[in-house]
């Protein structure tokens, strides 16, 4: 039996979750960290069926009930990576585990946390990444950090630290919720700047202290659907996923639905998303 793995839980992920499911030959996991963005809706009132208004959360709710009734399988841990094996399936990485598959659908919402820190903006695309396995070649010996205090900023670090001189973890003024292993260091001052003046030099914190770097990596919050995509070298454009009319990323196997492709950030847009996703996986795996 062919096994899709479904990345989100929220509207475009369970509905082709649903119709994969009913297909009655692929073996179907949804793996999130239990929430969506649509359980921060308070009241839904435009969508088809409902005459009166209903929370998000409530319609969340049923969307999950409703896929758990199939027989989809539903594991709650966070989604740090993605890559593929040697014959070029995709390999979903969490916080716990991988989970191998035949194809695997994005579906985790279009939000990529940033941080508003003087010179950050000013310095993307020199020497400030959002990618540790896009851009750990060009920082090779390097002294680089990762600005984030989860598991997504320990996984990005521990990929820098393969390759890179000193790795140091910036939680800016946060707790961290993840233990660091004893290569990779520690600072949680709050960050004031990303300073230099071509490409990056150093970062500069608001007890005046400095930490000379060549690479500054941001990972905040959880890896969304546009980080996911671009560490295997989907195309995307603008933080948001590149697909076809069929939902099919530029990498084969891989595809994407819902707000991380863009467009009208709807209920019913992300639903059709991922009824689209889920015929054309069908389709692909024949």
């Amino acid at each position: 039996m062919k096994r899709v793995i479904v990345v989100g839980s929220g509207p475009a992920g369970i509905s082709a979750a649903l119709y994969l499911q009913r297909s009655g030959k692929i073996d179907v996991t949804v793996i999130s960290g239990g929430t969506s963005a649509l359980c921060r809706a308070e009241k839904i009132e435009n969508y088809y069926g409902f005459a009166q208004a209903i929370s998000g959360e409530e319609l969340y709710r049923n969307g999950i009930e409703g896929a758990k009734k199939l027989g989809v399988r539903f594991i709650e841990e966070e989604v740090v990576s993605l890559g593929f094996d040697e014959s070029f399936k995709p390999i979903v990485g969490t916080d716990r585990s991988e989970y191998p598959a035949d194809a695997v659908l994005l579906a985790t919402g279009a939000a990529r946390k940033t941080a508003n820190i003087k010179g950050l903006k000013e310095h993307e695309g020199k020497g400030v990444s959002y990618c540790a396995v896009c851009d750990a070649f060009f920082y090779r010996g390097k002294d680089v950090c990762v600005i984030g205090n989860g598991e997504y900023a320990l996984h990005e670090a521990q990929t820098l630290a393969n390759t890179s001189g000193n790795v140091t973890i910036l939680s800016d003024g946060k707790k961290l919720s993840a233990a660091l292993p004893d290569n990779i260091k520690h600072i949680d001052s709050k960050i004031l700047s990303i300073d230099g003046e071509n490409a990056v030099s150093s970062v500069t914190f608001e007890n005046g202290e400095t930490l000379d770097v060549s690479g500054v990596f941001v990972a905040l919050g959880v890896a969304g659907s546009g980080d996911l995509a671009r560490k295997v070298g989907a195309e995307t454009e603008n933080g948001r996923i590149k697909v076809n009319e069929n939902m099919e990323t530029t990498i084969p196997g891989l595809y994407a639905a819902g707000d991380c492709t863009g467009g009208t950030l709807q209920v019913y847009k992300a639903v059709s998303d991922g009824a689209t996703a889920a015929f054309s996986i069908i389709k692909y795996l024949k």
